[in-house]
């Protein structure tokens, strides 16, 4: 009994430690945290928070979530596998955020496909998080994605998805990266083409709009169209888009439930694998 009170501290840090990893490397790579631009320190304080907030909320230190009494004994008894074990978590993090990044990234190169066609693309705005500068439209699509994402209770669903992978992925198993990869490859794929869906509509307004200036240099080529035509294409543009707003809801919603199909797909067919021996 001594023993096993002993060994729970230890056991209760160890998984504590490897799902900080996982959930570090599934979050301080994507724009959730650098929309907010957190200080590191406040950001590895929300990791750790959630991580002994999930551990004691699904019990991983039982089975089956995670360590068991085996995996506990060769994590401990060997630093090595330790180490390799962190690794492993680090490294599922990272997979685990591409569809985040897809997903976020999608409504970045809507509002790039704005910029370009409304000639936004020569005005840049600094972000501070990312310590680089991007155009109009692109900033304030990434924040909106970012804000709509909380409101409609995706850190939930992400939080979800965690408590998933701890089902599907024990803390301190190694997991199968080629059972991963097809379903993570159709997934992003698919968030990436929906970036057209978002703005089309107002991509088709302005593709009307270069017709009509056509049309207009062709029977009247006195007129400047360099001075006239990018004008009139902003107007349009942002007239368009304010309107487009108001039903934009479901391609995001088509976007946001992209990723969580992403994240169930690739964490569904991964595999339970066995401890390391040797």
């Amino acid at each position: 009994m001594t023993a096993v009170l002993d060994l729970m501290p230890l056991q209760w840090m160890t998984a504590v430690m490897l799902l900080s990893l996982r959930v570090g490397a599934m979050l301080l790579s994507t724009p959730l945290f650098s929309a907010a631009d957190l200080p590191v320190r406040v950001r590895m304080l929300v990791v750790v928070g959630l991580s002994v907030c999930l551990c004691a909320a699904l019990g991983v230190t039982r089975a089956p979530w995670g360590l068991q009494s085996d995996a506990l004994g060769a994590l401990t008894d060997h630093p090595l596998r330790l180490v390799r074990s962190a690794c492993d978590e680090v490294a599922l993090g990272i997979v685990l955020s591409l569809p985040i990044h897809a997903a976020f990234a999608a409504f970045a190169m809507a509002g790039q496909l704005l910029d370009v066609q409304l000639g936004f693309g020569l005005s840049q705005v600094f972000n501070p998080a990312s310590g680089s500068t991007t155009p109009v439209l692109s900033t304030a699509f990434s924040r909106i994605a970012v804000i709509m994402f909380f409101l409609t209770n995706g850190h939930h669903a992400l939080m979800r998805a965690i408590a998933f992978s701890l089902e599907r992925m024990p803390l301190g198993r190694p997991w199968a990266l080629e059972a991963m990869l097809p379903a993570l490859a159709v997934s992003v794929a698919g968030l990436f083409g929906l970036c057209v869906a978002i703005v089309a509509p107002v991509i088709f307004c302005i593709l009307l709009t270069e017709m009509a200036l056509g049309v207009l240099a062709r029977n009247l080529p006195q007129v400047n169209m360099l001075t006239m035509g990018i004008p009139v294409k902003i107007v349009v543009g942002l007239a368009a888009l304010s309107f487009w707003f108001t039903g934009i809801g479901g391609a995001m919603d088509r976007v946001y439930r992209g990723l969580y199909e992403a994240l169930d797909s690739a964490i569904g067919t991964t595999p339970a694998l066995p401890v390391r021996g040797g």
